[in-house]
């Protein structure tokens, strides 16, 4: 079946009858004469934006949208430590972050505060370093959601955030040559390697 082009006039005079009987919506708005041809004017789909308001450059009503993004404003430590710059030999920090190294010594930090484990973690990695060790583990472990009364949302793992700040301070980051997130057979994402400087 082929489209018509246009109206007959049959269709233009039942049109007229039917739209005689109308109650206009806008009555000060034109009216067209039969005659012309009809034009509908395409509605344009932006919208109209407030004053002083301006829409995204690339916004367009019934288009595609954004790729979703993360609002993770702050990386994990993992994330930040895979982004620092390379301090050590490429082939043994290879080795380190695979689990083929051992550790020499280990400092378990679990059901500590902050304020006991910042003391301990300095002694340890001091000592560790006077005697001349140079790859040791610091477990933080993961942290949970368990206990937060406060008014103000906090991070779970307060060490395992805490830690790699410490590290690259004074006194510690004298001592430190590279920190990583451990391997999983040594803790994984709960433990970090501690490369000492000789």
């Amino acid at each position: 079946m082929s489209r018509r082009r246009g109206l007959t006039p049959e269709d233009r005079e039942l049109w007229s009858r039917v739209a005689k009987t109308a109650t206009p919506l806008h009555p000060q708005a034109r009216h067209q004469p039969e005659d012309a041809p009809a034009s509908t004017p395409t509605p344009s789909l932006q919208p109209r934006p407030a004053p002083g308001f301006e829409l995204p450059p690339k916004l367009r009503i019934g288009g595609k949208a954004l790729p979703k993004r993360a609002h993770d404003l702050a990386p994990s430590p993992a994330d930040k430590m895979r982004a620092a710059p390379l301090r050590m030999d490429h082939k043994t920090h290879k080795q380190m972050t695979r689990g083929k190294m051992r550790p020499e010594a280990r400092l378990d930090l679990h059901g500590m505060t902050l304020a006991q484990a910042g003391p301990e973690l300095v002694r340890f990695v001091l000592s560790c370093h006077a005697q001349g060790l140079r790859l040791v583990l610091v477990i933080t472990g993961k942290g949970s959601r368990a206990d937060d009364e406060g008014p103000l949302p906090t991070r779970p793992g307060a060490l395992r955030h805490q830690v790699p700040h410490w590290l690259h301070t004074a006194p510690l980051a004298a001592v430190v040559q590279q920190v990583a997130p451990a391997h999983l057979r040594h803790g994984g994402t709960g433990a970090y390697y501690v490369y000492l400087r000789r």
